[in-house]
């Protein structure tokens, strides 16, 4: 009798929209089964303030109320039968695929810079000969190794100077006879991590 009884959530059917808890979908079914147009409608209006006494934070929400009525219909799998204070989202509309969205795409010279890093060599091309000037762009070339060495096993600081060069209009030429960019630092913890492996598999 107790086996009978006792009934778990798997073994129910599923929920549409979980968040709203089973207690809620069992409300919105009793009011699509009322035949009374106007008893219906009630019981539809006092469904709506429950859901929105659940998500008391999201008020403030633009159209938060159009959305509740928008998940009320989905709830009722659009079986309910009222006027809706809202155009609610139509049958066909929610299982649609979206649509294509375009994304911009920034053009980049050297991919492995990053549009960023061109930017702040334009800014730099343009600024006033002095000392600010010559310690952004040296900041700039030890940025551009680290990243250049993401990409190639080796980093090449001839190609590195050259890649100034051009993505200044020229307007930035510094060779290795005035600037010495600095090796990269290796990452001790990667050895550190690889002693931890070893020592495991001992």
């Amino acid at each position: 009798m107790l086996e009978r009884q006792m009934q778990y959530n798997t073994q129910k059917e599923k929920l549409v929209l979980p968040e709203y808890g089973r207690n809620i979908q069992n409300m919105v079914d009793h009011c699509v089964a009322i035949s009374d147009a106007e008893e219906r409608r009630r019981c539809a209006y006092a469904v709506i303030d429950i859901m929105g006494n659940m998500f008391p934070h999201l008020r403030d929400v633009n159209n938060f109320k159009h959305i509740l009525w928008d998940h009320l219909a989905i709830m009722s799998d659009f079986k309910l039968e009222i006027d809706y204070p809202y155009d609610i989202i139509k049958k066909e509309d929610l299982f649609s695929a979206p649509g294509h969205l375009d994304y911009s795409r920034a053009t980049m010279k050297y991919r492995h810079y990053g549009k960023i890093l061109e930017k702040m060599i334009l800014i730099a091309s343009n600024m006033e000969e002095g000392p600010k000037k010559e310690h952004l762009q040296k900041m700039l070339l030890n940025q551009m190794k680290k990243s250049y060495s993401q990409w190639n096993k080796e980093a090449d600081d001839e190609k590195i100077f050259h890649d100034m060069k051009e993505l200044s209009g020229g307007k930035i030429v510094i060779t290795a006879d005035s600037y010495t960019i600095p090796d990269l630092k290796q990452n001790g913890n990667r050895d550190k991590l690889k002693n931890i492996k070893y020592q495991r598999r001992k």
